[in-house]
């Protein structure tokens, strides 16, 4: 064998390696993510009670504040990772959101908290658009499904710190220490992106040229265009609806119906988050990285499967009396909550051009969020105050508010469906390759 063949091995080797290495850090930081937005649900009872809040109080001080400016703050940062530097915005936004989710283990009132939860919401409307970037160019269009699932193991590993961990620390130290104890990883991975992660071409991997610098108009119009784009943000912002909107209020309908303390609770849904959650993934990535599923119709129809068919267990879950078929059930419903995320991403990736990614991934991230932290939280509340009256929100009014709820997965479940009749032109049209 040849010096150069030798030369040539050792440098696709040591490729290979820097972009697992790079999968591995942005998983790491979608855990945190999702950590420290969600750590909230995990205490939510306790909160409401020590602030002396209704459900509609309590869910607006911890949702809303965050889903505002998250999404407000989600485009133009998007826009930015689209035109310079993904990593350094990265770096920053991680170390923006962990401190802030420190802060509001450290607020001393009302106020504190919500100014606090908003700098949460700023931190992370940019972290996930440059990372989704930064993957789609170290990996081709037939393989981003399989990476970008990977990514997405992120969610239940952060579900699992924010539920399980969380609660334990609550248990123990009560409900501020466990946004201190959640923030302070965030700091030290911000510093670890900032350090070892170099900004890759964009592009790279894509059979299209890169263009100039588009604009947010063109952005959006160009998304409009392609109707299989539009479908998958739709599917993936109310599979977050149905899903993520359901558990943000688990913890708090196990601890009111059953009787059971914030780390009961989280030791009910913890470990369904980081086992049948990232067995989900990891089957999921296997899956879509055979051959199969180059074809991006059986990916979305995958999708349609999958939620659609969970769609029932989530039904039972809070229509039953029983703690341990409700468990069962979120045996099978959780890991739905995490299986479409990277496939939806990664479909997306591979709907837009090199320089409108990020932007299409905000978009998508804006709709989701908008569903998951707005109107699933507040919805849910109204519902669950209005049915309780004056006596107050309890498990009956909840229970009812969630079983409204849970029947939108087969709406989400349709969109990805509806996404199949073209999605195989508009791919093209964005890359010029399946």
């Amino acid at each position: 064998m040849s010096d150069a063949t030798l030369a040539s091995d050792a440098t696709a080797t040591e490729g290979l390696m820097l972009r697992w290495y790079v999968l591995g850090i942005m998983c790491l930081g979608y855990a945190i993510n999702i950590a420290d937005r969600y750590v909230v649900s995990t205490v939510l009872e306790p909160m409401r009670i020590s602030l002396h809040l209704t459900d509609q109080g309590i869910n607006f001080l911890t949702g809303p504040t965050l889903a505002v400016f998250y999404v407000t703050l989600g485009i133009p940062l998007s826009q930015l990772a689209d035109r310079s530097n993904r990593r350094n915005i990265l770096a920053a936004s991680l170390v923006a959101w962990s401190a802030m989710t420190a802060f509001c283990g450290l607020s001393a009132n009302y106020l504190q908290f919500m100014l606090a939860r908003i700098g949460v919401g700023v931190g992370e409307a940019g972290g996930t658009p440059p990372a989704n970037s930064i993957i789609a160019d170290c990996f081709p269009a037939a393989r981003r499904p399989m990476a970008m699932t990977i990514f997405a193991l992120g969610a239940p590993l952060g579900a699992y710190m924010g539920a399980d961990m969380a609660g334990w620390v609550a248990d123990h130290y009560g409900w501020r220490a466990a946004f201190l104890a959640l923030g302070v990883p965030g700091l030290i991975l911000g510093v670890i992106v900032f350090l070892t992660i170099r900004e890759p071409k964009r592009g790279q991997k894509d059979a299209v040229e890169v263009s100039d610098h588009p604009s947010l108009t063109q952005c959006l119009t160009f998304l409009w265009q392609q109707k299989a784009a539009f479908h998958v943000v739709m599917g993936g912002g109310v599979s977050a609806l149905w899903g993520w909107g359901l558990m943000w209020f688990t913890p708090t309908f196990l601890q009111r119906t059953y009787h059971l303390s914030v780390g009961q609770a989280g030791a009910v849904v913890g470990p369904i988050h980081l086992i049948a959650g990232s067995i989900a993934s990891v089957v999921t990535a296997i899956l879509l990285g055979t051959n199969a599923f180059k074809d991006p119709r059986r990916v979305v129809l995958f999708l349609f499967l999958g939620v659609g068919l969970a769609t029932i267990p989530s039904i039972i879950t809070y229509f039953t009396h029983d703690l341990g078929l409700a468990t069962a059930m979120l045996w099978i419903f959780i890991p739905a909550i995490y299986f479409y995320i990277g496939p939806a991403m990664a479909l997306l990736q591979n709907l837009s051009p090199p320089r409108m990614r990020a932007t299409f991934i905000a978009v998508s991230l804006l709709v989701a969020n908008l569903f998951n932290l707005v109107v699933a939280p507040q919805g849910v509340a109204f519902i669950s105050d209005t049915l309780a009256g004056k006596a107050g929100a309890d498990a009956a009014s909840l229970r009812i508010a969630l079983l409204i709820l849970a029947p939108s997965g087969f709406w989400a479940a349709w969109h990805y469906w509806a996404a199949s009749r073209t999605i195989i032109a508009d791919q093209k049209t964005a890359i010029g390759t399946l």
